[in-house]
């Protein structure tokens, strides 16, 4: 059995591969079946050779003078991205912006489930969005060791980012999205 290797990806190609994908869902609308290294090059304002040394990380994609089938680059590049997995996710911080994002109609297009949402504000706990209650931060932990949960979308004020992050790691949280117009320091 022939044992993988783990790709290390330097953070550059993935912003890239994130433009591609755009690019190729640009091409799919338009109704485009194919398109080139050229071509993405000139619309992602990079050069060929950089489009196929990224694309080169997975595999081989193209066929010389013919190009790329964008159904099959785009499904290429949203498995090597991850986005076809599904991540079960919670919001913390329910106030407008948690609300906004709690109710993002396409949230399940990029494989988001809300499976949680947290606040303090005795005024909004007990209370529902959609199916989900909003519970208090205090349930935190019993709930992300229970379900398994490791993705939280963090819409605290900024003055309480910080120390809602670290209570998130603490749970076992192991990716934060951060809406708080703040940078988070690591925590220990």
């Amino acid at each position: 059995m022939k044992k993988e290797r783990a790709l290390t990806i330097p953070s550059a190609t993935v912003s890239r591969l994130v433009t591609y994908l755009r690019i190729l869902e640009e091409l799919e609308l338009a109704g485009e079946p194919r398109t080139s290294s050229s071509d993405l090059a000139e619309r992602a304002q990079v050069t060929a050779f950089q489009v196929r040394k990224d694309l080169a990380y997975f595999g081989r994609f193209g066929k010389r003078g013919m190009g790329y089938s964008v159904a099959l680059l785009k499904r290429e590049i949203i498995d090597a991205l991850g986005l076809n997995l599904h991540w079960p996710v919670i919001v913390v911080g329910m106030g407008r912006l948690g609300h906004a994002i709690a109710n993002f109609p396409v949230a399940a297009e990029y494989q988001f489930e809300y499976v949680g949402l947290f606040d303090v504000d005795p005024q909004v706990v007990g209370t529902s969005i959609g199916n989900l209650p909003i519970l208090h931060m205090s349930q935190l932990p019993s709930f992300v060791h229970e379900r398994g949960v490791k993705m939280a979308f963090l819409t605290v004020p900024p003055e309480r980012a910080q120390a809602t992050a670290e209570k998130l790691v603490q749970a076992g949280i192991t990716s934060i999205l951060n809406f708080a117009p703040i940078v988070l320091r690591p925590t220990q």
